[in-house]
């Protein structure tokens, strides 16, 4: 499948750069104030920043597509796991940043990305500064979260089944129903979001991609420990009506951190930068 016309414009506004041999889109916006890195989530990619962009025209911003999402390569025999997701924020930042602190901004599995580089820096072996982390709608207590059914079927045996026959109509169906109803996933933007989905044999990966889940499992007291302990500026926003990282994940999160500022969003679900990337912005300020 082609890429869409919306996503090519996208794609004009970064350039490709490699990471261990493998090429990586990356997007870098020129500005003011500590480098923001926003890190994206499953199944989609920095496209999901675009409007957020928008709110933010003086900010100085990274965003880059994770190995085997959005416009990145995506080696098909790849073991997609979050360590070497976190070794590329590194890297990234490491030649973007001038050498000055970074504020990370996360989303879904990239919240799990931000909290192994929590870990590191708890450990002395993070090799970047960093200011501040914002983490919303991620299901980092898995236990609490509410798997949708595609993401069920795709851990489970029939995964790779499931992602070979998986369709467009079926991605609109799943994807569609993580939005809130007064935001609802668009036509265009569920076009574009099949189509960085299917770029580079992506629509057959997504058993490999969704391994993230069982490493949130494997690695929960490493990281769960991080959002407990990690001394910097944390804070979190949460889109109130989202049905996989649900207010029990919301409500674990302070479990875990009870001083943690939260910024509330009670009309959004899973995806607010795309259904109101204002409030997104917002939620930078606190």
């Amino acid at each position: 499948m082609e890429l869409t016309e919306r996503v090519r414009r996208w794609q004009k506004r970064g350039e490709a750069e490699e990471f261990r041999g493998h090429s990586i889109h990356v997007f870098r916006q020129q500005g003011e104030g500590p480098l923001l890195v926003l890190l994206h989530g499953f199944p989609s990619s920095s496209y999901d920043w675009r409007l957020l962009l928008e709110e933010l025209p003086e900010r100085n911003v990274l965003a880059f597509d994770f190995l085997g999402f959005g416009l990145s390569e995506k080696p098909p025999s790849h073991d997609y796991s979050l360590f070497w997701q976190a070794d590329l924020t590194e890297e990234l930042v490491r030649r973007h940043a001038g050498g000055q602190p970074a504020f990370l901004v996360a989303h879904n599995m990239g919240t799990s990305v931000a909290n192994e580089l929590m870990a590191r820096d708890l450990e002395g072996k993070l090799e970047m500064d960093v200011a501040g982390i914002l983490l919303f709608n991620g299901s980092m207590v898995l236990e609490r979260a509410s798997p949708i059914l595609g993401q069920r079927i795709l851990r489970s045996r029939f995964g790779p089944l499931f992602a070979r026959l998986s369709s467009e109509r079926v991605f609109r169906q799943q994807f569609g129903s993580v939005f809130s109803e007064a935001h609802p996933l668009g036509e265009e933007e569920a076009a574009d979001q099949w189509s960085l989905v299917c770029n580079n044999g992506g629509r057959v990966l997504s058993h490999r991609l969704i391994s993230y889940m069982d490493q949130r499992e494997e690695h929960a007291g490493r990281w769960h420990g991080a959002i407990c302990e990690w001394p910097g500026d944390l804070s979190l926003a949460w889109g109130l009506l989202d049905r996989v990282a649900t207010t029990e994940v919301l409500a674990a999160m302070r479990e875990l951190r009870p001083s943690v500022p939260v910024t509330e969003l009670p009309g959004l679900a899973h995806y607010p930068q795309i259904e109101d990337p204002p409030q997104i912005a917002a939620a930078l300020s606190i």
